[in-house]
């Protein structure tokens, strides 16, 4: 019968038009696996040239990067400086040795060098230096003040007349004298008066009031008239 031969021939091994579709699905098949072979070796052979990049961080346990620990710098520790020493005792300045010399001579070497001088007098005999503070010898700073223990009482030394003198010079002078000024009304100026008085007789470390100021200070305030 017709239906019979036409089943034949389609399942036979005759090149008909079934055999032509699975040979060609099968080349089909056959280079898109060829393509698909070549991507991963194109992938594969391209992560093999890719150059190293920089080390990333380790992966740490909780899946994000493990960040390394900051180096801290090292705490440098310094040294204390050594303490200044003022010019005057690096040059060597020291008390000199005035001890068994009278006592003006004695102050005039210390104001020589540039530094104070304080007298105390005591209850001996004698105008002689018996010691000093600080002792001979030590070192000083320039313009310190080395006290000078005289053996014997003050002795009397006479009051200079400083009226009409500027206010520094007539300290100057009291001083050459062993006397000590005092400001009533201040260091500027001229001095107005004194007390004592000068000519009188006074005492080493006795003071003298010297009030100092100008004309104007002196003269008496006129009251204004009705």
């Amino acid at each position: 019968m017709t239906d019979g031969n036409t089943s034949g021939h389609v399942a036979g091994s005759g090149g008909g038009p079934g055999r032509l579709g699975l040979v060609l699905g099968g080349g089909l098949v056959t280079v898109l696996l060829a393509a698909i072979g070549a991507t991963g070796g194109w992938l594969l052979a391209g992560e093999e040239d890719v150059p190293p990049e920089t080390p990333v961080a380790a992966t740490s346990t909780t899946g994000g990067p493990s960040v390394p620990p900051t180096r801290r710098p090292t705490a440098t520790r310094t040294t204390p400086s050594a303490p200044r020493t003022s010019a005057s005792s690096a040059s060597g300045l020291t008390v000199p040795p005035v001890i068994g010399t009278d006592f003006v001579e004695a102050r005039d070497e210390l104001r020589d060098r540039r530094l104070g001088w304080r007298l105390v007098f005591g209850t001996g005999t004698g105008r002689t230096v018996e010691r000093t503070e600080p002792e001979v010898g030590t070192a000083i700073r320039r313009g310190s003040t080395v006290t000078l223990y005289v053996t014997g009482p003050a002795p009397t030394t006479d009051v200079p007349d400083v009226v009409d003198d500027d206010c520094d010079e007539a300290a100057d002078e009291l001083g050459e004298k062993g006397l000590y000024p005092q400001y009533p009304s201040g260091k500027r100026g001229t001095v107005l008066r004194q007390e004592p008085a000068g000519g009188s007789t006074a005492r080493w470390n006795d003071q003298v009031r010297i009030w100092c100021g100008t004309e104007e200070d002196a003269s008496p305030s006129v009251a204004p008239t009705s």
